[in-house]
């Protein structure tokens, strides 16, 4: 499980309103989210959480080699043909000569599991289209994405109330129901169209659905988004109202811990996030003897102490 980070060279913007220019990129928003939509049915992922924000983009994913490993030679062989299709091929074909050589397909079923290529595939068409719109060439994205390990249910549940709060955070949005373009909306919509869906468990909200789910429903879920948005200072702009979750203390923490870890997805870890014993397992297995955001664990168990 990890939560990246794409950012745009010299943080310009992605989408939104350019106060400089007066140019609108707005629309620009729902080509990450449609990118994302398409891969998440190619890859061996699934995809916890997102926000598409204007200089920069967050996905929280997991990755499913076991599941890749599992398809047939043509159904890989399919999968990279859709990823990269050439029209001036025909895509049956091309996929039926591609499964026929076996260290090549090898070599792609590791790909449509591996993370790198997963967010290339997603950066690297968004970055031809705006230079396109944009009449230019060049980077559209820095160099290389952010990544952080998330090292239990804990770490990952508060990546992604990081990731959808991002909008409150910013000011672009006072409520969740405000939102756009994040998976908090997107879980929103689920339960506006089928209110039953409520009380599912939390599972994923795009790619490979049914292999996992975490130990709360969607409401409880987005009822603790909300309490976390809320804990964001009176005088900070974003902050929403709304009652306080249940579900805190079945995640082993409490609220002024689980506030604080949340905030501290964006500057109190480094390479991943987890409890202590996690991260200096982590670090061990790097061959570190030392990992960021040690300490801020640390302090995390003592406030829930």
């Amino acid at each position: 499980m990890f939560h990246c980070v794409s950012r745009c060279v010299r943080r310009a913007f992605l989408c939104g309103e350019d106060s400089y220019t007066g140019r609108s990129f707005e629309h620009r928003r729902q080509w990450v989210e449609d990118r994302l939509r398409d891969i998440g049915e190619i890859f061996a992922v699934s995809i916890w959480g997102f926000a598409v924000m204007s200089n920069h983009l967050h996905v929280v994913v997991q990755t499913l080699p076991e599941v890749a490993s599992a398809w047939s030679d043509l159904e890989v062989a399919d999968r990279w043909v859709r990823l990269f299709p050439r029209p001036d091929q025909a895509p049956e074909l091309r996929a039926a000569v591609l499964s026929g050589h076996a260290d090549r397909i090898a070599v792609l079923r590791g790909r449509l599991a591996d993370l790198s290529w997963f967010m290339r595939a997603l950066s690297e068409p968004i970055a031809r289209r705006a230079n396109k719109e944009d009449i230019c060439k060049g980077r559209f994205w820095e160099g290389r994405f952010k990544c952080q390990a998330l090292l239990d249910d804990t770490a990952v549940v508060a990546a992604m109330a990081y990731v959808d709060l991002n909008p409150v955070r910013a000011g672009i949005c006072d409520t969740l129901e405000a939102s756009r373009h994040t998976s908090a909306r997107q879980r929103l919509s689920e339960i506006e169209a089928e209110p039953a869906s409520a009380g599912h468990a939390l599972a994923p909200v795009l790619g490979i659905r049914g292999l996992s789910v975490l130990r709360m429903t969607q409401a409880e879920y987005l009822g603790l988004v909300d309490f976390s948005g809320r804990q964001i200072r009176a005088d900070k702009r974003g902050a929403i109202v709304g009652p306080a979750p249940v579900v805190i203390a079945r995640l082993g923490t409490s609220s002024a811990s689980w506030t604080r870890q949340v905030m501290a997805v964006g500057s109190g870890f480094g390479r991943a996030i987890g409890a202590v014993d996690s991260l200096i397992e982590k670090a061990r297995a790097m061959g570190q003897c030392w990992l960021r955001g040690i300490g801020t664990a640390r302090e995390l168990a003592k406030v829930t102490g």
